[in-house]
């Protein structure tokens, strides 16, 4: 992890997570915690709690659970670096970096944040301001996008010139070298700079924070290219970002449908026409970063794409990007507009309703799949068999894998999925290796038990005394308690705390639903009943060793008074 763990603990010490919550979902106080209605999922009647002791959060409808970053993670949908960062600002902290993360942060990355803002904000001026404004105007009202749509997505024009916004910096070689650094300004053989964007309108590209990344400039005449991009730069990486995601989650918190189109003015000029829904690749194929980013957003995406051979290619690609990434549930579909469109052009042509009507009538995976596939094979049924396998296997969701073996049985005149199967050599994808937490099922067992009221409670780890036996104990999940025990015997944690060790640990599933567990122990019998389960853990490895010793031939010294030691151990408990 590129971020130290002590840092983390330190922004969930400071962050009260109730405060955090409330002020994006009101809560209601109720005894020792807080409630409300889940925001992650509809209800009527208020099952999410917020626990201020435990800091830390759970549905007992739909399951959510989690501290202070978990909560940034999944409601703001935030990536975990990016909760990170989002607390650390809160808290006015500057988020350190251990040597060999990805990213060093010496400053440096705050300063192009600021400095990319400004410049959106410069171009922004120009736009109202400038002499040349009245030919950005006339451009705007032919494509048809009003004021609140320009506001909106923050466009902008960068005016005719060498040095426009350089100029704003003339006294600044920092800044100078820093616009370099974001891609704002070209530096020649020579040493002189100049500016990158010049005659254009300005579309400010915005991460899933808000902060401006990147620029993607249009030309207001004929010139070429007709759209220049940012390149890549510390904080702009093309195949991670998705134009107007950002937007698109300031209108709908939890969208269930997304589109993705190839330009910003696509998106923009569908969101003039009240579809604000839509997203744009910058460009660029779609890439699993991007699918990644779009299905942890939406359930269903649909990817629309021009009617001509490179738009059948690129969806294509897209498909085979998304096989491997969908999960249960998700949907990624396809639309195919008639030639010479592209959403802008035809939104405007046909109007909300029909565009929208274009959208329920997608095309679904499996159905563009089969139909490729036929159209690319025609009757050679062997390779077209062969093809689809190959495309099949690459699916994590068994569900839509079995659909399309069967439609895939259908096509080829055989029985089922199951004789696919054999007849074909599929190889199915091997199952996720079981977790050590098994060794913790079985609800009321004491170790299950202990390692649930040190989660809940850490505070009864406190100063405990060191479980030699515990080490030598022969019961699978005993080193996951060994482990809690040695950070909380020296360490006032709280629950959010332990659990944010473990995120990256097979264990960390196990734990969460520990942290929620309804153990039955009453809050004054919570450090008997622990230590109780210790003491359980304790003779059961005398038992286990005395089994071991006993079934020996031969015993050293040692060994003969251990085994003494072990039996008259076993007299005084019977």
């Amino acid at each position: 992890m590129a971020i130290p763990r002590d840092f983390i603990n330190e922004l969930i010490a400071r962050t009260d997570i109730v405060e955090l919550v409330d002020r994006r979902v009101p809560l209601k106080k109720a005894g020792k915690n807080h409630s409300a209605c889940c925001p992650f999922h509809s209800e009527k009647s208020p099952s999410f709690t917020v626990s201020r002791d435990k800091q830390f959060y759970h549905c007992f409808g739909c399951g959510a659970h989690g501290n202070v970053i978990d909560f940034l993670m999944e409601y703001d949908r935030l990536e975990f670096v990016d909760a990170i960062e989002e607390l650390a600002g809160q808290l006015g902290l500057e988020v350190p970096r251990e040597q060999g993360g990805k990213r060093r942060d010496d400053g440096l990355s705050r300063d192009l944040y600021q400095l990319m803002e400004e410049a959106g904000n410069f171009y922004r001026q120009q736009l109202r301001s400038h002499s040349d404004r009245k030919k950005v105007e006339e451009y705007l009202e032919k494509r048809g996008l009003s004021t609140e749509i320009v506001d909106k997505f923050g466009i902008g024009f960068a005016p005719d010139g060498w040095d426009g916004l350089l100029s704003r910096y003339r006294n600044s070689q920092d800044a100078q070298d820093k616009l370099l650094t974001a891609g704002m300004l070209i530096a020649k053989d020579s040493g002189s700079r100049y500016d990158r964007f010049r005659d254009r309108l300005m579309f400010p590209i915005r991460d899933r924070r808000g902060r401006v990344v990147g620029f993607g400039g249009r030309v207001l005449g004929d010139g070429t290219p007709k759209y220049l991009n940012s390149p890549e730069t510390p904080i702009f990486h093309k195949g991670s970002e998705l134009y107007g995601l950002y937007e698109l989650k300031q209108a709908h918190r939890d969208p269930q449908t997304i589109l993705i189109v190839e330009g910003y003015m696509d998106v923009v000029a569908l969101a003039q026409f009240g579809v604000d829904y839509a997203v744009a690749s910058l460009g660029t194929s779609t890439t699993a970063e991007q699918f990644q980013l779009l299905l942890r957003n939406a359930k269903e995406v649909i990817c629309c794409y021009d009617g001509d051979r490179a738009g059948f290619d690129a969806a294509w690609r897209a498909l085979e990007t998304a096989l491997p990434l969908i999960k249960p549930g998700d949907q990624v579909k396809f639309i195919f507009l008639p030639q010479g469109e592209d959403p802008d052009s035809l939104v405007r042509k046909i109007g909300k309703a029909a565009f929208e009507q274009l959208i329920a009538n997608a095309q679904s995976l499996d159905g563009f799949l089969f139909d490729t596939l036929t159209e690319q094979y025609g009757r050679d049924k062997g390779n077209f068999a062969k093809q689809a396998i190959v495309l099949i296997e690459k699916i994590q969701d068994t569900v839509l894998q079995n659909l399309l073996l069967e439609q895939l049985a259908h096509k080829l005149g055989m029985n089922n999925a199951e004789d696919v199967k054999k007849k074909l050599g599929f190889t199915a994808k091997p199952q996720q290796p079981a977790s050590a937490a098994q060794g913790l099922k079985g609800r009321g067992t004491p170790l299950r038990l202990a390692v649930a009221l040190l989660v809940q409670h850490p505070i009864l780890g406190m100063g405990l005394p060191p479980q030699p036996a515990l080490a030598h104990l022969q019961m699978s999940g005993v080193d996951l308690l060994l482990e809690l025990l040695d950070m909380t015997r020296q360490h006032k944690l709280n629950t959010a705390q332990v659990l944010e060790h473990f995120r990256e640990h097979a264990q960390w599933p196990a734990l969460n639903k520990l942290a929620q567990w309804e153990h039955q122990v009453a809050d004054e019998n919570l450090e008997q009943e622990f230590r109780k389960a210790l003491v359980w853990l304790t003779n059961q490895y005398i038992e286990q060793r005395y089994q071991e010793l006993s079934l020996k031939q031969t015993h050293t010294k040692e060994e003969r008074i251990q085994l003494q030691k072990l039996i008259s151990v076993m007299k005084s408990r019977a």
